[in-house]
């Protein structure tokens, strides 16, 4: 994977980007490579992923149950003390909010939080589980390169610089776990990847790559981070993991395809095409 890295930066410094990351674990022969796959970036929505993890392990433990009902609300309280609430016009799912004073399942709301990028969801989640118990989980997962500190949408948070962070490293590790027997079942490791497989964003990992290819993935952007992350299935071919990070000047507005011809890039370099 030597002229890897290369290509990275030159796609990325072509496309403006200020910093990019990308780490890549490739179950054909085993290999990994990590390029800048230990710096910190703003997680955005990718932090929807081991808030994905915690849900699913506390209901294997039998904690919780993925039928078990939540209230739908929208209000929730910042790191710092104070009320927020979560703007249907920034939400990329528009269900969970008419679901308002009403209940729905807790599996209903982690695909919504996944498939949707719901906030609201996200945040009805976090709060149920807590965050130290998602840190805990975190730490027993060994998910070393992620930081769990807040809701999502936590404006005064955010004022105050307390942020989610993750590293291209810290995400594929989340999604290694979905790959390899060790942290969960067989059958609850399907379960996630197929609500990851239903990602309804899919201009950045998947948009390059041939038809044939599956992808279980997580997308996050904000105005100065662009993300994606997940799994490739391909035909005939074991899978492999990449997380792709990148940093940006608030002014560029079009950032997913630099990811997307990342992504391409990493296909091209691992199949030899």
């Amino acid at each position: 994977m030597r002229d890897l890295p290369a290509r990275i930066g030159e796609i990325a410094g072509g496309a403006g980007a200020t910093a990019a990351a990308v780490t890549v674990f490739d179950y054909a022969n085993a290999s990994q490579l990590s390029h800048c796959g230990d710096r910190w970036f703003h997680a955005a929505s990718t932090i929807k992923v081991p808030l994905l993890l915690a849900v699913y392990h506390l209901a294997e433990q039998g904690r919780i149950r993925l039928d078990d009902t939540l209230h739908v609300r929208n209000r929730f309280q910042s790191v710092t003390g104070s009320v927020f609430r979560v703007a249907a016009s920034r939400d990329g799912d528009s269900e969970v909010h008419r679901r308002r004073g009403r209940s729905m399942r807790v599996r209903e709301l982690a695909r919504a939080m996944i498939v949707r990028s719901s906030n609201l969801a996200t945040n009805i989640l976090f709060e149920f589980i807590g965050l130290e118990e998602v840190r805990r989980i975190v730490c027993e997962a060994r998910l070393d390169g992620i930081e769990f500190r807040r809701g999502v949408e936590d404006t005064a948070g955010f004022e105050q610089g307390i942020n989610n962070q993750v590293t291209a490293e810290g995400l594929a590790r989340c999604f290694r776990l979905l790959c390899q027997d060790g942290f969960f079942r067989p059958e609850t490791r399907e379960q996630m990847i197929e609500v990851l497989c239903a990602q309804e964003f899919n201009g950045m990992l998947p948009s390059q790559l041939p038809r044939e290819a599956r992808v279980a993935h997580k997308t996050g952007e904000i105005s100065t981070v662009c993300h994606d992350a997940g799994i490739v299935f391909l035909p005939n071919r074991k899978p492999y993991v990449v997380a792709i990070l990148t940093e940006w000047p608030a002014q560029i507005e079009n950032r997913q395809p630099c990811v997307a011809a990342i992504s391409r890039a990493v296909y091209e370099h691992l199949t030899h095409e």
